[in-house]
């Protein structure tokens, strides 16, 4: 009977409840973090060109972007790199010095798979299999005090809970329903017939009222008007994510995933949908976080990039070192940080791949450190352990 009970108390917050195990209180911070994971393998030099760099067109081919200035060209940064057109969107907050972009850079993984790659990124170590929980988490976990762990400052935007967030610290979790939500006279009638169990009535009222915060901060717009898969889909994910991270009541760390970046052929036209995602989607979580943006960082970056040059099938194939995003209120932006290796036969990474010359857990760090005072020590041992040589990258956050 037990069994059945609770079964039909998951389904029923299946239906009912969009955000569930979210626990309402205050919030140790208002600064917002947020992590998003471009999974395929991005580009980096496709993202983001170094369009003066002089042996780019000879390796590109025609998949290389048009001088800035010319149809369909990159879009100049700094007049060394240029963004993708399909990143248009992401130039106003470049001008607003709002974005910054760190080149060159890479986890230390160099074995060029997808899944072993994905699994370093995210669970901050030097070995794919390290860690069965991620940095994230591990981060989170310092912030607040042990007593405020069940506050649920993490959010998953998505089906799954992705590694970066497994871990000791419970999570919340968002994602479109695919099924209709139950009436509030129905829930009523559930939530009454289970005020007097132990365990299934406190676990009904606290999803309950999760459902009605989430409500509330998504402007009482119906679930179901948020696509759950297509071209949209990481654009309302970012909306709906930027919202709950603004409530007063909401998550203060959250990891969005953006698929699409594994373009081993005709990268020209496959590459463009996905960027164009990117673009909406930060645009999008921007505007969803009103002024809280102001105290948002946001970090976007792949598993590795791609290699410099174009193959047989106008594709780039696995590759090392690529481009990371960081954006945000409080960051010092306009700039393309780290040092540019050059895409000369004799810089390339084992002879065809951009030369990694950032580590991603420097970026990642300053930017915990600086934004969510994260202190140094907890960085090096516990968040990326044994990472002491890896240093924060320098100017990052804005004073």
């Amino acid at each position: 009977m037990l069994a059945t009970r609770r079964r039909l108390l998951m389904g029923l917050s299946a239906l009912a409840l969009p955000f569930p195990n979210l626990a309402l209180a205050a919030a140790p911070t208002d600064r917002r973090f947020v992590f998003v994971i471009l999974r395929g393998g991005l580009d980096g030099i496709g993202a983001v060109a170094p369009f003066t760099d002089p042996d780019y067109r000879t390796l590109r081919g025609e998949i290389a972007l048009a001088e800035p200035g010319k149809d369909g060209g990159a879009i100049d940064l700094d007049g060394r790199f240029g963004l993708h057109p399909a990143l248009a969107p992401l130039e106003r907050l470049w001008r607003e010095k709002q974005l910054t972009i760190v080149h060159a850079v890479a986890t230390p993984y160099r074995q060029r798979s997808h899944f072993d790659g994905q699994d370093l990124l995210e669970n901050g170590t030097d070995d794919p299999r390290a860690k069965t929980g991620g940095w994230l988490n591990r981060s989170i976990a310092l912030l607040g005090k042990p007593k405020e762990r069940d506050r649920r400052l993490g959010l998953a935007v998505g089906q799954t809970v992705p590694l970066t967030l497994r871990g000791e610290i419970p999570v919340a979790t968002w994602a479109p329903p695919t099924l209709p939500d139950a009436s509030s006279d129905f829930l009523a009638k559930v939530a009454a017939l289970y005020r007097e169990d132990r365990t299934l009535g406190p676990a009904f009222a606290q999803g309950i009222g999760a459902h009605a915060m989430s409500a509330k901060a998504m402007d009482s717009r119906a679930v179901g008007d948020v696509p759950a898969r297509g071209p949209g889909a990481f654009k309302a994910a970012a909306d709906a994510a930027g919202k709950l991270l603004a409530s007063v009541e909401g998550p203060r760390v959250a990891v969005l995933e953006l698929n699409g970046f594994d373009t081993h052929a005709q990268q020209r036209g496959r590459i463009a949908g996905p960027l164009a995602a990117f673009a909406d989607g930060m645009i999008a979580l921007k505007d969803a976080l009103g002024s809280a943006w102001s105290e948002t960082v946001v970090m976007a970056a792949s598993e590795f990039g791609r290699t410099a040059a174009v193959n047989g099938t106008l594709g780039t194939d696995h590759g090392t070192a690529g481009a990371a995003f960081v954006l945000g209120g409080r960051i010092g932006g306009g700039r393309v940080l780290g040092t540019w290796p050059g895409l000369a036969a004799a810089k390339l990474y084992e002879s065809r791949d951009l030369a990694p010359t950032t580590d991603l857990r420097a970026v990642a760090k300053a930017l915990l450190k600086s934004h969510l005072g994260l202190p140094d020590d907890a960085l090096a041992k516990v968040v990326f352990p044994e990472s002491r040589t890896v240093k924060p990258l320098d100017g990052l956050i804005s004073a």
